[in-house]
């Protein structure tokens, strides 16, 4: 599933040609995603003017003139293609990505400026949803998340009082929407690794500088992958063949049995089925 890097790259390639620009027409050729479709989405879309398109943890979010904003999630597979007079582009693919399958474009925003933007999802695990602006932070989705990682609400303090008293690891507490929002299994094997904090130790037991360290390294892991385009994996790509570049330069993630980038260090990365997720981590630098 693609996690905030890639949400925040796809969100990129989409705020110039919709931000700011109205919607002339909108097509659902079917009445479900992973969802049910809210049963007046095209006629509230249609004639509406995205004012901002942001995100919040994995979701895309796209202000309306109107009374509602419009929040989308890509699930394990969704894909937005961007169709202009000078070109087609697909903000969040990068290598070997073929033509979708047309049989999988399942909306169709249009504005009034020419721009086609087309949501495919072959798995269909993604969804939408039309949510009421002025109360959408008491919407089940986004009540109880936590800070952005990226922003000034995240800081060893508040993780500190998160991991008090507490026997789980470190991973398994990151990966809670609700001490922080949108991390994932990629980038916080990749954290704790920069880090040298062992995924399993108790987290209650981190000291405060550990802890230091570990939101530097949690914030430079999540904007190296931005500004990389994310890190498509082959689970997440295996629909239509798209590559990402940030991938290329994992230091733990799906490297088992080679060699730790850390220096000084002598460990071979090892892997450990965690809460049902692979766990990468070097065994004797990570403790």
């Amino acid at each position: 599933m693609p996690e905030l890097p890639e949400v925040e790259t796809v969100r990129g390639g989409l705020a110039p040609v919709l931000e700011g620009h109205r919607l002339a027409r909108v097509e659902a050729r079917r009445p479900d995603l992973r969802f049910p479709l809210p049963p007046n989405f095209v006629q509230v879309l249609t004639g509406a003017t995205i004012t901002r398109l942001t995100r919040r943890a994995k979701y895309l979010m796209a202000t309306l003139d109107r009374e509602d904003t419009l929040v989308m999630h890509l699930g394990m597979s969704g894909r937005f293609e961007i169709a202009r007079p000078e070109g087609v582009e697909r903000p969040g693919e990068f290598h070997y990505a073929p033509d979708p399958d047309p049989k999988h474009a399942h909306i169709v925003f249009e504005t009034e400026e020419g721009a086609r933007v087309t949501y495919y999802d072959p798995r269909r695990f993604g969804y939408m949803a039309l949510i009421n602006t002025a109360t959408l932070h008491l919407h089940p989705w986004f009540m109880g998340l936590g800070p952005e990682p990226l922003s000034d609400d995240f800081d060893a303090g508040r993780l500190r009082a998160a991991f008090k008293d507490r026997k789980q690891g470190p991973k398994t507490l990151l990966l809670d929407q609700r001490i922080v929002a949108g991390l994932g299994n990629i980038y916080v094997c990749e954290a704790l690794n920069r880090a040298r904090i062992s995924p399993f130790r108790a987290a209650g037991g981190i000291s405060r500088p550990r802890l230091e360290k570990l939101v530097v390294e949690i914030r430079a892991v999540l904007t190296e992958a931005i500004a990389a385009g994310g890190s498509t994996l082959r689970d997440f790509a295996k629909t239509d063949g798209a590559l990402g570049y940030f991938q290329h330069r994992f230091r733990t993630y799906d490297r088992e049995g080679e060699p730790c980038f850390n220096d000084p260090c002598t460990g071979v990365i090892a892997r450990q089925v965690q809460a049902g997720r692979s766990t990468f981590y070097c065994p004797v630098c990570q403790t």
